[in-house]
């Protein structure tokens, strides 16, 4: 006969268990983000599981096939890209001291995980998986135009622009640094960030211009335009 707390002993395993199993997905998640690094974005899943330290046939015990485990890194990915870039949320300095500060940090980001970003391209166009990369484009551009939008109405500008211009910058820069990756044709990552900063500025300034601003982008921001994060 069934003692009346054995369905609690029971429903406490199976939270033991599922926490154990979703914890050991993290880890084999992680060893894909490193046998990425290491194998390039080619990688096998014979060359994660050996950087996880298992047999193949391992992973297929906490991920459904391939596609499960490729959307797993690809995710954690997406978690890791948000976060580097979050601080450039509300960036500090003149104009071109914050474009300098975001367009630096995200090709410097790219350079630095060129495996990895080739590796979510080649996954994200492959049925059952989310395109990362452009969901992580989008991402970036909305919070640009929430921002572009609080200093064009600061100026009392046409926001409508805002969007527009934000998705533009965006696809300027991730579409010039993927292709700088695969054929810098000698330029170095400060070189490209300082041509595509100063592409970026003339866009703004001439959306500017276009509404009677005129900006030097050397100069701090007026206190009653700059936001909390500005100086």
């Amino acid at each position: 006969m069934t003692s009346p707390g054995t369905p609690h002993k029971a429903d406490g395993r199976a939270a033991r268990w599922a926490g154990q199993r979703e914890r050991r997905r993290r880890e084999f998640v992680e060893a894909g983000l490193r046998a990425i690094a290491r194998h390039g974005p080619d990688v096998s899943t014979e060359q994660i599981a050996e950087e996880a330290g298992v047999a193949r046939t391992r992973l297929y015990k906490h991920f459904a096939d391939a596609t499960d485990l490729q959307c797993a890194i690809a995710d954690r990915a997406g978690e890791l890209i948000t976060a580097e870039f979050a601080p450039l949320w509300d960036p500090p300095g003149t104009p071109m001291q914050m474009i300098r500060g975001a367009i630096g940090a995200h090709t410097r980001w790219l350079a630095d995980h060129a495996h990895l970003y080739r590796y979510l391209t080649q996954v994200s166009g492959r049925p059952g998986t989310r395109d990362v990369v452009a969901d992580v484009k989008t991402a970036i551009a909305r919070q640009l135009t929430v921002l572009f939008e609080r200093y064009l109405a600061a100026y009392a500008m046409d926001t409508r622009v805002a969007d527009t211009i934000a998705f533009a910058l965006v696809g300027l820069v991730e579409s010039s640094t993927a292709r700088w990756l695969e054929n810098p044709r000698g330029l170095d990552q400060a070189d490209l960030a300082t041509l595509l900063a100063r592409w970026t500025w003339r866009i703004l300034d001439d959306a500017l211009r276009a509404g009677g601003i005129t900006l030097d982008p050397d100069v701090p921001l007026p206190e009653s335009v700059a936001g909390p994060g500005d100086s």
